[in-house]
């Protein structure tokens, strides 16, 4: 965590240096649309809880210790199991479920790092020069959500993923370098957004299941 501010501005310094300044304007660019696509994807989310019978306030303010460990320690998942699973318990989600469907989301409900693949890949084609048709791009997009699925929870994973989708794509290895700078502001983001999720997915279960102990003060 020491290390983490210094190595965030290394790989800027390094985008900056080999490719220009001139590459800051579009990465803010990417960075200001990923953060809203992932609001209006918060937005589903709270569809989904309303549907359940949920109250926002009350599940929010029971995540707040995870979110902010997901903002912190980006894909690292060793901090985030632990405290979501024992946050989900103390939510009135009974163990079995949480211990069945949180590491589970893990590794096949990573919403938010779809969504980042999905707006980088994109980014890194219009980057190289290349001008996908729609059918390309369905193709593209749907070829990451499946590479995604039991991705590494290790900080830069999905870079890996996104290099190895785009070489087969003619997207220049170049293009995806250059998201490097700015990986670890977006990394914190859709690290949260994936914490939400199985969350999410762990209460919405419970309640299918009619586990949930939840008492109607905090409904």
């Amino acid at each position: 965590m020491v290390a983490a501010p210094i190595a965030a501005g290394a790989a800027l310094a390094y985008t900056v240096g080999s490719m220009g300044l001139a590459t800051l304007l579009p990465l803010a660019k990417l960075l200001v649309t990923c953060y809203a696509a992932l609001a209006v994807f918060l937005l589903v989310l709270a569809l989904i809880l309303l549907f359940a019978g949920y109250s926002h306030r009350a599940f929010c303010r029971g995540r707040c210790g995870a979110r902010r460990t997901g903002l912190c320690h980006q894909r690292r998942l060793k901090p985030l199991w632990p405290l979501a699973m024992e946050q989900m318990e103390e939510f009135g989600v009974p163990r079995w479920i949480v211990s069945f469907v949180i590491p589970t989301g893990y590794s096949f409900n990573m919403t938010g790092s779809s969504i980042y693949l999905s707006m980088a890949a994109l980014f890194a084609s219009q980057a190289g020069g290349l001008h996908l048709s729609v059918t390309q791009q369905i193709v593209l997009l749907a070829t990451l959500v499946l590479t995604s699925k039991g991705i590494a929870g290790v900080p830069r994973a999905t870079l890996v993923i996104l290099m190895a989708v785009a070489s087969s794509f003619q997207i220049p290895a170049a293009a995806v370098l250059m998201l490097l700078g700015i990986d670890t502001l977006m990394d914190m983001g859709r690290t949260a957004m994936n914490v939400i999720g199985n969350c999410l997915a762990a209460a919405v279960v419970a309640r299918w299941e009619g586990e949930l102990k939840v008492t109607v003060s905090r409904l």
